[in-house]
């Protein structure tokens, strides 16, 4: 019989690092690119994967990984369908909240802020970056709505491939494009020992500069 295992008893101390708020970068996206490039450095599996919550206008919340595909000075950027789930809360609700979870540094980053549609231009070059199966996936699936069967998506890519057959470039579609995050507060989080954990809080001034504040953990 295979032994139970008492999720309640497993503990891990934590002991990589320490941060604090005059040790930070002023910026928090440029903090964030440094910590991001540290996590790719260590080799983190899925450096860029992200948990994206949103909320509908019922005020019901829902949550999903998605790739962080961009960081610029205006936010984090990602693509989707805009049909989707995700989609369509988005558009109920501008406010969303990602997460950044990268455990081999023992390191948390917690963004909230309001997400914007961003340049189609922008949204087409990098659509037609992908690879071309990707490309198709994109026209071939009704993403989230219910479907009958596995067959019936895999005949919808056999109907978009031929349909591109023989094109350099396939279109994006009009329903398919990125969203860019614009952070109001970034939290940076690196654990320690004995749960003292080091939080430590940017928050968006009226004036476009940010504020630092260590948080309790």
């Amino acid at each position: 019989m295979q032994k139970s295992i008492s999720l309640a008893d497993l503990r891990k101390e934590y002991q990589m690092g320490e941060i604090s708020p005059e040790v930070l970068a002023a910026d928090p996206l440029l903090q964030f690119q440094t910590w991001m490039t540290q996590a790719i450095e260590a080799e983190q599996p899925e450096p860029t994967a992200m948990f994206l919550a949103t909320v509908n206008s019922q005020g019901l919340p829902s949550g999903r990984v998605v790739l962080l595909k961009e960081v610029n000075p205006q936010g984090f950027v990602f693509y989707t369908n805009a049909q989707s789930r995700k989609g369509s809360e988005i558009a109920q609700n501008a406010a969303v909240a990602l997460t950044f979870f990268w455990v081999v540094l023992e390191r948390q980053v917690r963004v909230e802020g309001r997400v914007h549609w961003i340049d189609e231009a922008i949204a087409t070059a990098y659509f037609q970056s992908r690879p071309r199966d990707s490309q198709i996936g994109a026209w071939a699936s009704p993403q989230s709505q219910p479907v009958p069967d596995r067959e019936t998506l895999e005949a919808l890519f056999a109907q978009y491939r031929q349909q591109f057959e023989g094109q350099a470039l396939i279109p994006k579609p009009p329903h398919w494009g990125g969203y860019c995050v614009v952070p109001e507060k970034v939290e940076f989080w690196q654990g320690r020992a004995s749960r003292l954990h080091d939080r430590v809080l940017y928050n968006r001034q009226t004036d476009g500069s940010w504020a630092k504040t260590r948080l309790a953990p």
